[in-house]
C-alpha cells in the first residue's frame, strides 16, 4: 500500500496544435494510484489562437521577444478555463489541492537547451487561490533532455495492469510513443502526426482538419515522396528523440504539385510509416498498440496502422482511458509528483543524464 497520500489535482494543457486547452482532474499519489475524473476542452478566444498561430510561425519571434502582454493573455485564458471546468463538474476550489498549468508552447529547442511555454505560475495560483506548479519542462532541458515527450510516467502508472510490452501512440501534431514492458519505459517522437496533414488541408481546403481521413483515403500516396521524406536522418536516430511541430514543413514542400487528394494520401502515409519506424528503437515489438490523440479519430491512419503492424491497434477508450484528456491529467499528475520530488522525466524518455525532477511551484497567496 502506498503511503503517501491522495492527493486532487487538476492539469491544464493547450497543445501544439492550439484547438483548445484541456483541462481534467487525477487523484493520485505521484506513484502508482491514478484515478482519472471528467475532462473538459474551451476553446481560445479566436483573435489569441491566431496571435499564437502567427508567433509560432516565427520561430526568431517566439524565441526572444518579452511578449508580455500575450502571456498574460495565455495565462489567463488558461484560468477562465479551469473555473469554467469547476464551474461545469462541481468541484470546490477548497478541493483542489494543486493545478499542474503547463502552459502554451511556443518554440521548443532542446538542442540549444531551450523550451518557451508562455505562462504565468504565479497568475494562476493567485487568480485561483490554488498552489500551482509550472515549467514543468525546463529542468529537463537545460540538463541535456530533450523536454519531451513528458506523459510516459503517466502512461506507465495507468498500464500497470494491461498485458505488455505495450505501446501507447499519440497522434497530435506530432507523434510519440511511450513502450512500457514492467519497469522498461522508453518514449520518443515518431515524426509528425496531424500537423503537416492538418495544415495541407487548411491552404487546400479550407478545413482544420481531414474529417475521418476521408480525403486522404481518397487519394493515392507518392511512394517515391513517402521514401523521400522517411529517408530523414530523424527516423535512425537512436531513442529518445524529440521534434518541433515546424520540423518537416519545408521538407514537406514536395506534395504541392499533388492534387488534394494525393497530397493528403501522400502526408498520412509519411506519418504511418513514421510510427512503423519507431519499431526500430524498442526491444520487443509490442503485442498491442494504444492510440490516443486526435488522430485516433482518423479512421484512415487506423486502418493503415493495424495493416502495417498486425496486431491490435485501438484507441486508449477500449482500455478505459479516456484520450481525449490524458496529456492534462498527466499535468496534474506531474505536478504531484514535482512537490514530493519524484522524477517527471527518465534517461529513456528525454534523455536526461538522470531522473530528472522538475517544475517549480507557486503558493496561492
Amino acid at each position: 500500500m502506498s503511503q503517501r497520500p491522495i492527493v486532487k489535482a487538476i492539469g491544464v494543457i493547450s497543445g501544439t496544435s492550439m484547438d483548445g486547452i484541456d483541462v481534467s482532474v487525477v487523484e493520485t499519489d505521484g506513484d502508482a494510484i491514478v484515478r482519472p475524473g471528467p475532462g473538459r476542452t474551451f476553446s481560445y478566444p479566436d483573435d489569441l489562437r491566431r496571435t499564437l498561430q502567427a508567433l509560432i510561425a516565427e520561430p526568431a519571434r517566439a524565441q526572444s521577444e518579452p511578449l508580455e502582454d500575450l502571456e498574460q493573455a495565455v495565462t489567463d485564458a488558461h484560468i477562465a478555463a479551469i473555473r469554467r471546468f469547476m464551474a461545469e463538474t462541481g468541484i470546490a476550489a477548497g478541493e483542489v489541492s494543486l493545478v499542474g498549468f503547463h502552459g502554451q508552447t511556443v518554440y521548443h529547442r532542446p538542442e540549444v537547451r531551450f523550451t518557451r511555454q508562455l505562462g504565468l505560475g504565479d497568475r494562476v495560483a493567485s487568480g485561483l487561490g490554488i498552489d500551482t506548479v509550472y515549467r514543468f519542462r525546463h529542468a529537463d532541458v537545460a540538463s541535456g533532455g530533450e523536454g519531451a515527450p513528458f506523459v510516459p510516467l503517466y502512461h506507465r502508472a495507468l498500464a500497470s495492469r494491461l498485458p505488455q510490452p505495450v505501446m501507447i501512440l499519440n497522434l497530435g501534431g506530432v507523434g510519440n510513443v511511450t513502450y512500457i514492458d514492467g519497469d522498461t519505459v522508453i518514449a520518443f517522437d515518431t515524426g509528425p502526426a496531424s500537423a503537416l496533414l492538418d495544415d495541407f488541408v487548411l491552404r487546400r481546403r479550407g478545413l482544420g482538419f481531414d474529417e475521418n481521413g476521408q480525403l486522404a483515403a481518397s487519394g493515392r500516396a507518392d511512394a517515391a515522396l513517402v521514401a523521400a521524406f522517411m529517408g530523414n536522418p530523424f527516423f535512425d536516430r537512436p531513442a529518445p528523440k524529440s521534434l518541433d511541430r515546424q520540423d518537416f514543413h519545408a521538407r514537406a514542400k514536395g506534395v504541392e504539385a499533388l492534387s488534394d487528394a494525393d497530397g493528403a494520401a501522400t502526408l498520412a502515409e509519411f506519418t504511418i510509416q513514421s510510427v512503423v519506424a519507431s519499431l526500430r528503437h524498442v526491444p520487443r515489438a509490442p503485442q498491442r498498440w494504444l492510440v490516443t490523440g486526435g488522430g485516433r479519430r482518423n479512421a484512415h491512419f487506423m486502418k493503415r496502422l493495424h495493416e502495417e503492424l498486425r496486431v491490435a491497434v485501438d484507441p486508449v477508450e477500449s482500455v478505459g482511458w479516456d484520450g481525449d484528456f490524458l496529456e492534462a491529467q498527466a499535468f496534474g499528475y506531474l505536478a504531484v509528483r514535482s512537490t514530493l520530488g519524484l522524477p517527471l522525466s527518465l534517461p529513456t524518455t528525454t534523455g536526461v543524464p538522470h531522473p530528472m525532477p522538475g517544475g517549480e511551484l507557486h503558493r496561492a497567496a
